[in-house]
């Protein structure tokens, strides 16, 4: 420790990262906020498909936000990412019609490219009953 006493309480062995086991992200994810609580959408339902020929969709993997909003498991985390189109879809309608508000945006689909050489995409959707807002996350 530079310049200082340790902490009252604080352990004097560092920390071993390497002992820490973190889950295998997806090689897409996804974090929803809800804008007009100021609070992870917690039970959004999300499809993620991959684009076709012929503008066809394949379903690639869905699931449910977790309680801070975050869905991480979209596809398996040992799953190859091909570069082309693919869509995230969120069934914000059913989010806020359960909490006995009507959203003017029942959906909400979010089209991005994946690229060669990309490995990991994080994809933040912001919303609220009248609005969204998305960006590429890190």
């Amino acid at each position: 420790m530079r310049g200082g006493a340790a902490r009252p309480g604080a352990s004097a062995c560092p920390l071993n990262v390497d002992a820490v086991q973190l889950p295998r992200l997806s090689a897409i994810t996804t974090h929803v906020l809800d804008t007009s609580l100021g609070r992870p959408a917690a039970g959004v339902s999300v499809v993620l498909d991959r684009g076709g020929r012929s503008d066809q969709w394949q379903l690639v993997g869905h699931g449910q936000t977790d309680a801070d909003g975050r869905l991480r498991t979209l596809m398996p985390a040992d799953a190859p990412l091909t570069p082309g189109p693919y869509r995230l879809v969120f069934d914000t309608g059913k989010y806020f019609e359960l909490r006995g508000i009507r959203a003017f945006y029942p959906s909400v689909i979010i089209l991005f490219e994946v690229e060669a050489a990309e490995a990991h995409y994080h994809l933040p959707l912001l919303i609220s009953p009248f609005g969204y807002t998305t960006y590429r996350g890190s």
